[in-house]
This record gives structure tokens, C-alpha cells and sequence, in this order.
């Protein structure tokens, strides 16, 4: 081969090798395209057994946890034995990457009798869930959530002094399909909490309340929590929200002892519950501001169904009231920020359809029918030795029946499109 002619094969040479590399990379690229994306690699959980009831030892609840504490991702318990019995406070449950405590078939009881005091569970590690265990007995709280992102599951919380408390720092809560009973307080929040929710829960005979959601302050920034699709029975108190957002819908309560909601300061919404029996109030709202209280139907309670006491802006909207001893009353309220009841139905309370003492709500649109003492009933307040307290409702179009209207102390009320003077 000529000796010109070299340079121009080697040229040639380059140029193809040039133009293979270019179509290689190009494939690869359109390769990548069309292929879908790897999931990422998930670290296998670490299982660890409980095979041992016993308050220490080996295969104990005990070891398990400075087991799973130590572990360098998720972990697993898995317990074998059907009942532990604590003597001694157990380690906090610290794993950072994720824990999950699983019951054995039925569930796994867990007895703290012997505990002298604290939580039975401290759950201080994110994404820790608890599904399938019995927890009795504590002196302290049964579980004690100090962490984000928790679940409780299908578990019983029986005979603690709280059954599950909820720390102010603590977020992404949720307590479901669990059963509550014979508690001081059930749950107990600090703060809201955000994306956290009470659902489908039953709550039995706890001594307090069965959730109690209060602050002495409201904030501003909280979230709302939710309580929704839960039962209560027998009852103290239902559920106590102070300062805390609290979204409550479509629980039933039945023989409430003292009150079956009871909403004290900012932030509640009562809406779509249905309350039947006791010897109690169905809501109180008290000092409260811009609650709602909306689409509730209310049964068979001894006191009044809707109680609004020392309140302001708070609105009572489309409930139906039947076969209570009373049914709305507002009570010494704010009159520069009044609150309003309208479009609300009441049949055949046992005494007065309405009572308004020493306030001056806006009623409007509601329908009291067949009361058995008064539709209406209007009383100035007066403290002994103290300043008297006008009652001056505004009525408008409301519908009485044939039951009377009565001021104390008066003639019958002025027209019911009239303010009363």
C-alpha cells in the first residue's frame, strides 16, 4: 500500500469509531428513556421474636426493644406469646428508621399492673406502628407518643390512668379500629398535631373523658385534628376540645353521664354526630369562639341538646332536636359578637323548645313543635347584688306551632319578626 494512502485509512478508521461511539451513547440515552425507573433499594426490616412473657430474659419485650433500638433500619417485633407481664419501665422505642409491634393472632396482652409509674410504651422514634396488643393496668399512660408519623391498630387500652397520650411536639397520628375502656382519659392531645385523626375507634366507660384535646392558649398555626366515625358509650364526657382545632363528625354517642361534647375556647366544628340518651347535655359550648355546631341529631337526653354559655359567634345551624328535655339555650353570651341558631328543628321537648337567659343571639328560621311549656322562653339575668343582664334576642321567621312564647317577668313577646324588647 502506498505510503499517502495511510493516513487517509487512519482517518477513515477514526471517523467510524467516532461515529460507533456517538450511535452507542445515543441508544443508552433513548434506552433510559423508555425504560421504567429502578424503585429504590428498601432495607430489609429486622425481625425479632417474643417468645418470652416474662417481664426480662431472653426472647422478652424487653430485649427485643434494646434489640431493635440498635438496628441500622426498620425493624419488626413479632410477638409468639399470647400475654406479658411487666414489673420494671420498660426502654423508650428508638429505632429512627421505622418499628412496627405486631400482636400475636387474637393480640397480645400486655399487663402493667406492677408498673409504679410512666408510660408502658414511650414511643420516642418516627414511624412506629402498634397493631394487635391488649394493653392493662397502667398507672401511668399506656402509650406515650413523643415522636411523628404513628399508628395505633385493631389494640385495646383498658384501666390506665391514659390510655394514649399524644405529646405537643408530636405529628401524622393516627388512632384507628381500637377499643378504649374504663381509662381516666382515653386520648389525650397537647396539641393538634397535624395530619393526625381519631377514627373508628369504640370508647366505653372512661372515667374523664374519652378524648380530651386542650390547651390553655389557641395557636394560630395548628392544624385541625380529626375525630370522625367513632363510638362512644356511657361516657363522662365524650370529647373535651379547648383551644385545640377539632374537626368532630359522624361519631355516635349514646348515655353520655355528664356531656357528650363539650367545647370550650377556639376552634371547634361539631358536625353530622349523632347523640341518643343520658342523663347529660349533647353540646356545650362554653366561652367558646366561632364554634360550629351543625347537622347534629340529638335523642332522649334528660338536659338540654345545645347548651351556649358565655359564648360568642358561635353557630347552631340545621340540627334536629327530638324528645330532650330542652332543647337550645343561650346563656349570658357576648352582645357585641352574637351568636345565631338557625334553621334548626326541635320536636316535643319535655319543657321549653328555647331558653335564652342574659343573651342576645340571632334566632332565625328555626321550627319548635310541640312543646310541652314554652317555644320560647326569654330571661334577663340578675346575680344577687350585681348588674341585671338584658335578654334581647332578634327573631326571625321562625315557626312556634301553637306552642306560647314567654318573656319572665313581662307580657307575652313581641311579633316574632321583631326584635324583643
Amino acid at each position: 500500500m502506498p505510503l499517502r494512502r495511510r493516513p487517509l485509512i487512519a482517518i477513515a478508521v477514526f471517523v467510524l469509531l467516532a461515529v460507533v461511539v456517538a450511535g452507542g451513547q445515543w441508544y443508552e440515552r433513548q434506552r433510559g428513556r423508555l425504560l421504567p425507573a429502578l424503585p429504590p433499594v428498601v432495607a430489609k426490616a429486622t425481625e425479632v421474636h417474643v417468645s418470652n412473657g416474662a417481664d426480662r430474659g431472653p426472647g422478652s419485650l424487653r430485649e427485643a426493644l434494646f434489640i431493635v433500638a440498635a438496628a441500622n433500619g426498620p425493624a419488626h417485633v413479632i410477638f409468639d406469646v399470647n400475654e406479658v407481664r411487666l414489673e420494671t419501665a420498660l426502654p423508650a422505642l428508638v429505632n429512627g428508621h421505622g418499628l412496627r409491634l405486631s400482636g400475636a393472632g387474637a393480640g397480645t396482652a400486655i399487663e402493667a399492673r406492677a408498673l409504679e409509674s410512666g408510660p408502658v410504651l414511650d414511643v420516642s422514634g418516627p414511624d412506629t406502628v402498634l397493631e394487635g396488643l391488649h394493653i392493662s393496668g397502667c398507672p401511668g399512660a399506656g402509650v406515650l407518643v413523643r415522636s411523628v408519623r404513628f399508628r395505633l391498630a385493631a389494640s385495646s387500652v383498658d384501666g390506665c390512668e391514659v390510655g394514649v397520650e399524644i405529646a405537643g411536639n408530636a405529628s401524622d397520628v393516627l388512632i384507628e379500629n381500637s377499643h378504649f375502656g374504663n381509662n381516666g382519659i382515653a386520648v389525650r392531645f397537647g396539641a393538634a398535631g397535624r395530619n393526625s385523626a381519631v377514627a373508628g375507634n369504640e370508647f366505653r366507660q372512661d372515667r374523664d373523658a374519652a378524648i380530651w384535646a386542650v390547651r390553655s392558649a389557641p395557636d394560630g398555626h395548628d392544624a385541625q385534628l380529626s375525630v370522625h366515625d367513632n363510638k362512644f358509650i356511657g361516657e363522662s364526657t365524650g370529647i373535651v376540645a379547648g383551644n385545640i382545632p377539632v374537626l368532630i363528625e359522624q361519631n355516635e354517642f349514646i348515655n353520655a353521664r355528664e356531656a357528650d361534647v363539650h367545647v370550650v375556647g377556639a376552634g371547634a366544628t361539631v358536625r353530622q354526630n349523632h347523640i341518643n340518651g343520658g342523663a347529660s347535655m349533647g353540646i356545650v359550648a362554653e366561652n367558646a369562639r366561632n364554634a360550629v355546631i351543625d347537622t347534629n341529631e340529638l335523642e332522649g337526653l334528660t338536659a338540654y341538646g345545645v347548651l351556649v354559655r358565655g359564648s360568642f359567634n358561635t353557630l347552631v345551624r340545621n340540627n334536629r332536636l327530638h324528645n330532650c328535655g330542652y332543647g337550645l339555650a343561650f346563656v349570658l353570651g357576648d352582645a357585641r359578637a352574637v351568636s345565631t341558631a338557625s334553621d334548626n328543628t326541635i320536636i316535643e321537648p319535655k319543657y321549653n323548645g328555647i331558653d335564652v337567659i342574659g343573651d342576645s343571639p340571632i334566632l332565625r328560621h328555626n321550627n319548635v313543635l310541640r312543646a310541652h311549656a314554652y317555644a320560647l322562653h326569654i330571661e334577663d339575668f340578675e346575680p344577687p347584688g350585681g348588674r341585671r343582664v338584658p335578654a334581647q334576642p332578634f327573631l326571625d321567621n321562625n315557626n312556634f306551632g301553637n306552642s306560647p312564647i314567654h318573656r319572665a317577668g313581662a307580657a307575652e313577646a313581641a311579633p316574632v319578626s321583631t326584635p324583643v324588647r
